[in-house]
C-alpha cells in the first residue's frame, strides 16, 4: 500500500490511545491463517481492531469473520453525515438515508465501539438524529443504552453532553407514540420490533404486523435507554433529569416484573394491548398474556426467545432465573443450531420455507440477545439452572452456524435442526448480512472483560475449563489499550503461568488460576474527538449533479454508481457492486470525477478488485492518478513521492498522499492484463474541510429540469403509468440521480398493464431548441430494469414523431447508468421516451433522472 505521508486517518488515531508495548500476538499471523478474506486491507484491521487466539478455531475464523463484516458494512453517507453501518448491503426501500436501519443498530454499536478509531461508532450514534432521512423509530431500537455503551469504551463528556438532548428527545418521541399510561408500559408490533409473523400476530387477522403488544424485548430496550439517560444526566451533573429517569426506570421495571412476568409458565410473556380476533374468529382479551385467551387459552406455552431479551440489560431482580432451565432443554429452545425463537412444543411452532418467520427459525439477531443475556447472568446473578460450560456450549453453536458451503457466511435466518441458510438467503439482499453481534460477546462474555465508568479492569473470562491459553490482545479502553491471557504453563506467550492483565503493554495484575480477576487502571483519558476536518469530497450519495463520473468503459453487471457510494470494502463478485472494465477493447481504461468546482485534495485512494486469475477482472499491472484544475484542462500526474510503494494488490486500497493541491477533476487510469481488464469497489478524494460542506451547483442548460417539479410549474412530467411505490414523474427531473432502491427519487412504470411499452414525457411550456438527452436508467435487478430498447419523440403540435438520426452511447441500453442519446437540433414544445420493456414477465422500465 504506497504512502507518501502516514495515512491520514491513521494519523488522527494517535492521540485517542497511551503509547503500548509490543502487541502480544503476532497480529498479521493471526490474519493471514484465514484463508476467507474478501477485504485484504491488513493494514485497516491492525490498526483498529483487538486480536484474538483460543484453542477453538471455529470461534478463531467466526471472530475475525464478523470484524471483515463490520469493514463491508461500513459506509461513508456524505462529508456532513460521516460514517454508519447498514444492515443489507444493498440498501432496500425500507432503509433509511445511505442505507441504514434502526432494528440492528444497538448490535452494531456493541461491535463497532471496539474499533480503535472511535470516529466510526460517534458517527454513527449522531446520524440517527442528525441526518435528513435516517428512521430512528421505524423499528425497535436501544439508543441511549448504545451511546452510554460506547461511553464506557471509549469516554469523552463532551461528546455526551452534545448527544444527550437528542437522545432525550428520542425517549420522548417513543413516549408519545407507545406509551399507555394505564398498563404502565410500552407498546411495540412485533414486525417494528424486528421479529415479523410471530406467535402473537398470527392470532390475528394481520399476521405479518397485527398484535400491538407490550413486549419483554420493547420495554427493555426502554427500560435501557432510561438507565442510560439517568447515568449521562449524573455524570453531566442533571441530578434532578437523573432521578426522573431513575423514577420512570424503576416503575417499568416493576410493572413488567409483576405484568409480563408468568408465575406459572416462568418466563417474561408478551401481552396483547387490544382485543384481538383471528380469522376463524377466536377472541382474545386486551391486557392478557399470550395463551392465557384466544384459541390455545390454557397452553402450558407460549414462551419465545424474546423473553431473554430482559438480562441483556441485567434488567430483572434475583428470582427471576428459573426461565433459564429451558435455554438448554431440546424440547424447549436448545438445537443443534439453535436456539429456536420459540419453544418446540409450542402450538404455533413453526419452520417456514419463506422470510421472515419468528415461529422457531434461528435468527442472529435473537441468539446475540440470548447469549448477552446468559453472560449478564453469568456474571451477575446466583442460580445453578446454566452454567459457564453451556455458555460456551452455545457460543460454539452459534460460532459454526457462521457458514455457508464451508466458508464463513451470514443471512438472515437458518434452519435450528441443520444450520441451512435456504429460504432466509436472498441474492443482493441477504449476503453477509448484519443483524446480529458476535465480537461483543467475545470480548465481554468469552473472555469476561467487564465494563465500569470507573479506572479499574475487571475480568471475569467464561471459558472452558480445560483450554491451556487464550489471549485477547490491544482492547481499546478508556484511553488505553489492554490486554488479557490466560497461558496455563507460560509456554504459549512468554508471559509466565497464569492469568494476567495488561495496559499500554505494562502488565498490572496476575493470578495462578483462572478466575475473576480486578486492577486499577491509569485514570481514564477522555478518547478525543475526531476533529472531522478532512472529508472524502469524492463520495455522492445524495445524488447531486456534482461529484460526477464518468468511465472509459464500464462493464456489464457493474456500474459508476457503486464506486461513490461509501462503501468501501465489498470487494465481492455478487453482488456486484462495483465497477469493472469488463469487455473493454482497449489496453488502458479510466474513471473520472469532477467535483463541479476546486477541492482541497491530500489522499486518493482506489479500491481494487481481483477476482482472481481466471476470471475476468484481476488487479491493473500499473495505475496512474492524474488531475485538472478545470472542466476541460488538460491533466497533470499526482506525483508518488521518493521511495514510496507502488505495488498494486487486489482486496485493499491503493493510497497515493500528497503535501495538498487543489483539483476540479481527478482521473484514475488503470493499465489492464492481456487477457483480463480491471475495476473498483470505490474511489475516494479527501481533503481538508473548507468551511460547511456544499456540492457545486449544476451547470446551466438543462431544459429538463426543475428545481420544485410538484409545485406546478415547467417543465412538467408526465407518464402512461406510474408505480404505487412513490415512483413519479416528477422525480425524474428534480436534478437528483439515485439509482439504489432508497430514498425513491424515480419514475417506474412497475405494475403497468402494457407488457410491451410505457413511455415518458416532458411539456417544457413552449418551444425549445434541443440536440441531446441523457437518461439516467434505473434497475433494481427485480421489477424495474433497463428496457431492450428505447426511442425519442417529439410533438409536432399535432402529432408524436420519432427523432431522425439518434445516436446512443452505449448503444444498448443500459441500467444504473448514464444513457446518451445526441441527434441533429429539433424544435418543440415536448419530448418523449417511449421505453419497449425487456420481456421479463412483470418487469418494466424506469429512470431515476433525464437530461435534455
Amino acid at each position: 500500500m504506497p504512502r507518501l505521508l502516514l495515512p491520514l486517518l491513521l494519523t488522527l488515531l494517535t492521540p485517542f490511545f497511551s503509547a503500548g508495548g509490543a502487541p502480544i500476538l503476532n497480529q498479521r499471523e493471526l490474519l493471514e491463517t484465514q484463508n476467507f478474506w474478501d477485504n485484504r486491507d491488513f493494514d485497516w484491521f491492525e490498526d483498529n481492531i483487538p486480536f484474538l487466539d483460543t484453542p477453538d478455531e471455529e470461534i478463531n475464523t467466526t471472530y475475525y469473520y464478523r470484524w471483515e463484516l463490520v469493514s463491508k458494512h461500513l459506509t461513508y453517507g456524505s462529508p456532513t453525515t460521516g460514517y454508519l453501518w447498514t444492515e443489507f448491503i444493498n440498501r432496500p426501500f425500507w432503509s433509511g438515508a445511505y442505507g441504514a436501519i434502526a432494528c440492528p443498530s444497538g448490535h452494531q454499536f456493541y461491535e463497532a465501539r471496539w474499533l480503535r478509531n472511535p470516529r466510526y461508532v460517534r458517527d454513527y450514534a449522531r446520524y440517527w438524529f442528525r441526518t435528513p432521512g435516517a428512521q430512528p423509530h421505524r423499528y425497535s431500537a436501544w439508543m441511549a443504552d448504545s451511546a452510554w455503551a460506547t461511553h464506557l469504551v471509549h469516554p469523552n463528556k463532551t461528546f455526551l453532553a452534545d448527544l444527550l438532548p437528542d437522545l432525550r428527545k428520542n425517549l420522548d418521541t417513543w413516549t408519545s407514540r407507545s406509551w399507555v399510561k394505564e398498563a404502565g408500559m410500552f407498546w411495540q408490533v412485533g414486525h417494528d420490533d424486528g421479529m415479523e409473523f410471530n406467535i402473537a400476530s398470527r392470532q390475528t387477522k394481520n399476521i405479518l404486523s397485527g398484535a400491538p403488544s407490550y413486549r419483554p424485548s420493547f420495554n427493555s430496550y426502554m427500560w435501557a435507554d432510561l438507565q442510560a439517560l439517568a447515568r449521562m444526566s449524573h455524570l453531566l451533573g442533571d441530578h434532578d433529569a437523573a432521578s426522573s429517569y431513575e423514577k420512570q426506570a424503576g416503575a417499568l421495571k416493576d410493572t413488567m416484573q409483576k405484568q409480563l412476568w408468568d408465575p406459572r409458565r416462568q418466563f417474561f410473556l408478551a401481552m396483547f394491548r387490544d382485543d384481538e380476533e383471528d380469522g376463524e374468529g377466536n377472541r382474545i382479551k386486551k391486557n392478557t398474556r399470550i395463551y392465557e385467551t384466544g384459541k390455545f387459552a390454557g397452553s402450558p406455552h407460549g414462551r419465545e426467545e424474546a423473553g431473554y431479551v430482559p438480562w441483556s440489560f441485567n434488567l430483572p431482580d434475583p428470582g427471576y432465573e428459573e426461565a433459564w432451565k429451558f435455554l438448554m432443554d431440546p424440547a424447549y429452545f436448545f438445537a443443534d443450531f439453535g436456539p429456536v425463537t420459540v419453544e418446540r412444543n409450542d402450538p404455533l411452532f413453526l419452520l417456514k420455507n419463506s422470510c421472515c418467520w419468528w415461529s422457531g427459525q434461528s435468527w442472529p439477531f435473537a441468539t446475540t440477545q440470548t447469549l448477552k443475556g446468559l453472560a449478564n447472568l453469568l456474571h451477575n446473578y446466583s442460580q445453578d439452572h446454566v452454567s459457564r460450560e453451556d455458555y460456551y456450549k452455545l457460543l460454539h453453536i452459534y460460532a459454526r452456524s457462521h457458514r455457508k458451503n464451508g466458508k464463513p457466511y451470514i443471512a438472515e435466518a437458518l434452519h435450528p435442526d441443520t444450520g441451512s441458510w435456504d429460504h432466509h438467503d436472498f441474492y443482493n439482499r441477504s449476503e453477509h448480512y448484519f443483524h446480529s453481534g458476535f465480537v461483543d460477546l467475545i470480548i465481554t462474555g468469552l473472555c469476561g472483560l467487564l465494563l465500569e465508568d470507573k479506572d479499574t479492569l475487571t475480568v471475569d473470562p467464561l471459558i472452558p475449563e480445560d483450554w491451556d491459553y487464550f489471549a485477547l490482545d490491544e482492547v481499546p479502553y478508556r484511553g488505553h489499550l489492554v490486554s488479557l491471557v490466560w497461558d496455563r504453563d507460560g509456554s504459549r506467550y512468554d508471559k509466565g503461568a497464569g492469568l494476567h492483565l495488561f495496559a499500554n503493554g505494562k502488565k498490572i495484575a496476575s493470578s495462578p488460576t483462572l478466575g475473576k480477576l480486578t486492577a486499577p487502571l491509569p485514570a481514564a483519558r477522555e478518547v478525543a474527538l475526531h476533529p472531522r476536518s478532512e472529508i472524502n469530497y469524492a463520495v455522492n450519495n445524495d445524488g447531486t449533479w456534482f461529484p460526477r463520473y464518468r468511465a472509459s468503459h464500464t462493464g456489464p453487471k457493474s456500474s459508476l454508481s457503486f464506486i461513490h457510494d461509501g462503501n468501501t470494502a465489498w470487494y465481492d463478485l455478487h453482488p456486484p457492486l462495483r465497477w469493472t472494465s469488463e469487455g473493454s477493447p482497449n489496453d488502458k481504461d479510466w474513471v473520472e470525477v469532477d467535483f463541479g468546482t476546486l477541492r482541497p485534495i491530500t489522499t486518493l485512494k482506489a479500491y481494487l478488485l481481483d477476482d482472481g486469475n481466471d476470471q475476468p477482472v484481476t488487479v491493473p499491472t500499473a495505475i496512474q492518478f492524474e488531475y485538472s484544475v478545470k472542466a476541460d484542462g488538460p491533466w497533470q500526474p499526482v506525483p508518488f513521492a521518493p521511495g514510496a510503494s507502488t505495488t498494486i494488490s487486489g482486496g485493499k486500497p491503493f493510497i497515493v498522499q500528497h503535501p495538498g493541491f487543489k483539483a476540479q477533476r481527478i482521473r484514475v487510469t488503470l493499465t489492464n492484463h492481456a487477457n483480463q481488464r480491471s475495476g473498483l469497489t470505490e474511489l475516494e478524494a479527501w481533503g481538508p474541510r473548507e468551511g460547511p460542506y456544499l456540492p457545486a451547483p449544476a451547470p446551466a442548460g438543462n431544459i429538463a429540469f426543475n428545481s420544485d417539479p410538484k409545485g406546478g410549474g415547467f417543465p412538467k412530467a408526465s407518464a402512461s403509468f406510474h408505480d404505487r411505490y412513490g415512483g413519479v414523474p416528477s422525480s425524474a427531473h428534480d436534478g437528483i440521480i439515485i439509482y439504489r432502491a432508497t430514498p425513491t427519487n424515480r419514475w417506474t412504470c412497475y405494475g403497468s398493464p402494457d407488457q410491451h411499452t410505457d413511455w415518458f414525457a416532458l411539456d417544457f411550456g413552449e418551444k425549445k431548441t434541443f440536440s441531446r438527452a441523457i437518461l439516467h436508467l434505473y434497475d433494481d435487478r427485480g421489477g424495474v430494469q433497463a428496457p431492450k430498447k428505447y426511442t425519442l419523440q417529439h410533438w409536432t403540435g399535432q402529432d408524436w414523431l420519432e427523432i431522425p438520426g439518434q445516436q446512443k452511447t452505449p448503444i444498448n441500453p443500459k441500467g444504473s447508468a448514464a444513457n446518451t442519446v445526441t441527434f441533429p437540433p429539433v424544435e418543440s414544445q415536448k419530448l418523449r421516451v417511449v421505453f419497449t420493456h425487456i420481456g421479463k414477465g412483470h418487469t418494466r422500465s424506469g429512470l431515476t433522472e433525464i437530461e435534455v
